[in-house]
């Protein structure tokens, strides 16, 4: 039986520098990161993507998508 966990991260640096810390850990190589912003800006979604995450979500975040993005991942 795989164990999954879902990790909420509000740390002292901005997310981008976050998920680059998280994926220097060896431990933490293939841990399925969702990026969330409140500010959906032009080029987010690829500068979450080069900092590590696996894929990305803005705000207002629609429920049944960010569902389904997490059975897609922890499946993995």
């Amino acid at each position: 039986m795989m164990r999954s966990e879902l990790v909420y991260m509000m740390p002292q640096m901005d997310g981008y520098e976050a998920m680059r810390e998280i994926r220097k850990d060896s431990r933490y190589t293939t841990l399925p990161i969702i990026a969330l912003t409140a500010k959906a800006m032009k080029g987010d979604r690829e500068k979450c993507i080069q900092a590590g995450a696996n894929d990305y979500l803005s705000k207002p975040v629609q429920t049944e998508k960010f569902l389904s993005l997490l059975r897609v991942w922890l499946q993995k």
